[in-house]
């Protein structure tokens, strides 16, 4: 599975939480993605991704088979929705369990088990776990487990690959990723100024 960047992890995330939770809004217009990447609620950590960065992580998603754009009657504008259930055959509780991961970094079965309760009902914990373990047993993997009992998603590049962390690194992986998307934000900005400037 080719790593993506936490922009697009972040795009992907939000595609699959509004799939699940407001289907009557879902496709997605470009404006109602980057609110959804943005919002202050449920995302760790919480962004401030402007169009031009979620429309390029759209595109590169699109280009791996991972999202599409949808266009037809009754849309005026271009919607975009995820492709994963048939990219990747996964169901409604595999997607749910991702949805969260993607949003919200680590989580314990607990967490996530409350996390996923507008997405999909999880019977109990151990259903959790289950479903958790069968993403991470596919090949290619979509978890694993990680320290103090929490789970990761495996989108991420290598160098964010799941191992035991203490909370001071975990802390750190983090503001790293932060300052990954901020590197990324500002890069989209001065690529746009030289194209004003031409």
């Amino acid at each position: 599975m080719e790593p993506l960047h936490p922009v697009e992890v972040r795009v992907l995330g939000a595609l699959l939480e509004k799939d699940l939770t407001t289907p009557e809004y879902y496709p997605l217009t470009l404006n109602a993605l980057q609110n959804a990447c943005n919002q202050k609620s449920s995302r760790e950590p919480v962004t401030a991704f402007d169009e031009a960065t979620v429309s390029q992580a759209l595109e590169t998603l699109r280009h791996r088979g991972l999202a599409s754009k949808v266009t037809g009657a009754g849309h005026r504008v271009e919607k975009y929705g995820h492709r994963l259930s048939e990219a990747m055959n996964l169901g409604r509780r595999e997607l749910a369990l991702l949805a969260v991961l993607m949003l919200r970094g680590p989580q314990t079965v607990g967490e996530l088990r409350g996390r996923t309760e507008r997405m999909h009902e999880f019977s109990d914990m151990d259903e959790v776990e289950r479903v958790l373990q069968s993403l991470a047993d596919r090949e290619p993997a979509l978890t694993a487990p990680a320290g103090r009992g929490r789970w990761v998603h495996l989108w991420h590049e290598p160098s964010e690959s799941p191992e035991p962390a203490s909370a001071p690194s975990s802390g750190l992986a983090q503001r790293v990723e932060a300052l990954e998307l901020e590197v990324a934000k500002l890069k989209q900005q001065m690529s746009e100024l030289r194209r004003h400037f031409e």
